[in-house]
């Protein structure tokens, strides 16, 4: 770490008390650390305490003339070689979450293009909310890494999740990410499918499915976490574009295997969307009217372009691993077997998104890794821990190949 800088971002609670010691830690390392502290902040730690153990300025306040003439919040955002946010408050990372500049820290973190480190901290009630979990799965596929929170006593009498991490654990984390070790998939190319695609009856209607396209996305995330160079091919979603990612959008399941074929060739395909399977064979180009007293109209269907078996027969374009999902309602594994076979690819990740598993939209997942080999059941847990789990045994095999 000697000679990295960090710009520590404080904002309320009372682990904010802990962070004096994280700076000493840090400056020990030989690193510049840097702080921006909130409002919140302030109540618990002093800019003046701040300011002597890290031996520079305190950044408080987005409305200061002098300091925006001295150092103004973009390059404050950009001076740094990353940011830590610690303590991570549920109310910043919301405000991160939905892109808010409402005071110089979120300003700051809006206008970064370095990479940042979120520790939270907070009631196990506040860790444990729908909202908090939503807003943390956002931020880990627009690629911000977490340390933390740690189960354990809090200040408010309560015991569960939302501790914040200790100053070691924390250095721990920057250590890590300055780290010099190399990423197992630097040099590869990745092609990631995500989303639904949407068919269209008309101008107005169209055929679709509930994929959030969130597993896709936190696949391609973790897959250019690792170094890999990903290209993200993904349906119609509301999610941010994954760092780290060349982005292609597209509506159909005709432009997600034109855009697929454009981006080959590539060593990993990862087909996670939720293609349709069928489209209508001839969509007017006007709005289908009711019509008073007539039955509902007919639709001509037509079969889609299958794009796991096309990219697993691809010939010489092939990628070297190509690893399909199969989103079941029953029989999970012996679907997904029978699809493996049928389609041709190497692996086949398969999950039940029955109703009752609120999988589709939800932000965990069971999953069922079926390879050559044999087959794994993993236990539930996110779907950003899915993809970190996914991407890491596709490094162990290039690796083992190598």
């Amino acid at each position: 770490m000697q000679g990295k800088r960090v710009l520590l971002i404080v904002s309320g609670g009372i682990a904010a008390i802990k962070i004096p010691e994280t700076i000493r830690r840090i400056r020990e390392q030989g690193a510049a650390v840097r702080c921006v502290l909130t409002e919140g902040g302030a109540q618990f730690v002093t800019p003046l305490s701040l300011s002597a153990l890290s031996e520079d300025k305190v950044y408080t306040d987005i409305f200061s003339l002098t300091d925006e003439h001295e150092m103004g919040h973009i390059n404050l955002s950009r001076d740094a070689d990353v940011l830590m946010v610690a303590p991570a408050s549920a109310d910043i990372m919301a405000k991160m979450a939905a892109g808010m500049a409402s005071d110089l820290a979120t300003t700051v973190l809006l206008a970064t293009d370095k990479p940042v480190i979120c520790a939270p901290a907070m009631n196990v009630r506040m860790w444990e909310h729908p909202a908090t979990q939503a807003n943390i799965q956002t931020l880990k596929a627009r690629g911000v890494t977490f340390v933390g929170p740690e189960e354990g006593d809090m200040a408010c009498g309560e015991y569960g999740m939302g501790r914040t991490s200790e100053p070691a654990e924390l250095v721990a984390a920057l250590r890590d990410f300055f780290s010099d070790v190399p990423k197992p998939l630097e040099g590869r190319h990745a092609v990631v499918t995500s989303g639904p695609t949407h068919e269209p009856i008309d101008p107005v209607r169209y055929i679709a499915n509930r994929s959030s396209g969130k597993q896709g996305h936190a696949i391609a995330a973790a897959l250019a976490k690792l170094g890999c160079r990903t290209t993200l091919v993904t349906g119609p979603t509301v999610l941010p574009d994954p760092a780290g990612c060349d982005v292609i959008h597209i509506e159909s399941a005709r432009d997600m295997l034109a855009a697929v074929e454009k981006a080959l060739p590539a060593d990993i395909a990862v087909c996670a969307a939720a293609v349709a399977d069928w489209r209508t064979a001839d969509a007017p180009g006007q709005k289908i009217k009711k019509q008073p007293d007539s039955a509902p109209p007919a639709l001509s269907m037509v079969e889609n372009p299958d794009i796991l078996a096309t990219l697993s027969a691809a010939g010489n374009k092939r990628p070297t691993l190509v690893i399909g999902f199969a989103a079941e309602t029953d029989d999970v594994i012996a679907n997904a077997r029978s699809k493996r076979d049928r389609k041709g690819c190497d692996w086949i990740v398969a999950n039940d998104v029955s109703p009752a598993t609120g999988t589709f939209a939800g932000d965990d997942n069971t999953v069922h890794l079926i390879t050559g080999d044999g087959e794994e059941t993993w236990p539930r847990m996110s779907k950003a821990d899915v993809a970190t789990q996914l991407v890491a045994r596709i490094a162990a095999t290039f690796e083992a190949a190598e």
